[in-house]
């Protein structure tokens, strides 16, 4: 699939592990705010064809994690997960021909993060229902 940040600066490659069906939220503090679905893709399987210059890293607490953004429009693109460092995940609204706006999306459990209790939890499901087109 190919997909790029907002601006189009950043562009790249990238094939899904597991397609659509990986999509998922976290209620993480940085996740929470930043309100992506990501899907899954080994940390190899993604090639950038333009703008990987312009990408800009953001750390924090154990800094395992490593979040990228367009460092021109802000967009979030993808991010190495903590706990699976060999996987990315990749923000469903950056690949070409896919939407965010899916029926149900997984919620994890990212306030408690399962390289700290020792196990993955989820935390919910997020909706989406479309309004009703009366025209």
């Amino acid at each position: 699939m190919r997909g790029s940040c907002h601006c189009g600066t950043v562009q790249f490659t990238v094939t899904l592990s597991e397609g659509v069906a990986s999509a998922r939220r976290c209620d993480c503090s940085l996740c929470a705010r930043r309100g992506a679905v990501a899907v899954s893709a080994a940390k190899d399987d993604i090639t950038y064809t333009a703008g990987r210059e312009s990408l800009t890293l953001y750390q924090f607490n154990t800094k395992v994690a490593e979040h990228y953004f367009c460092k021109i429009c802000g967009i979030y693109t993808h991010h190495r997960r903590r706990s699976d460092p060999d996987e990315i995940g990749v923000n469903l609204a950056c690949l070409e021909a896919q939407t965010p706006f899916l029926a149900e999306v997984l919620v994890h459990d990212g306030q408690n993060h399962p390289n700290d209790i020792g196990e993955a939890r989820d935390a919910g499901i997020l909706r989406f229902t479309p309004m009703k087109d009366d025209t």
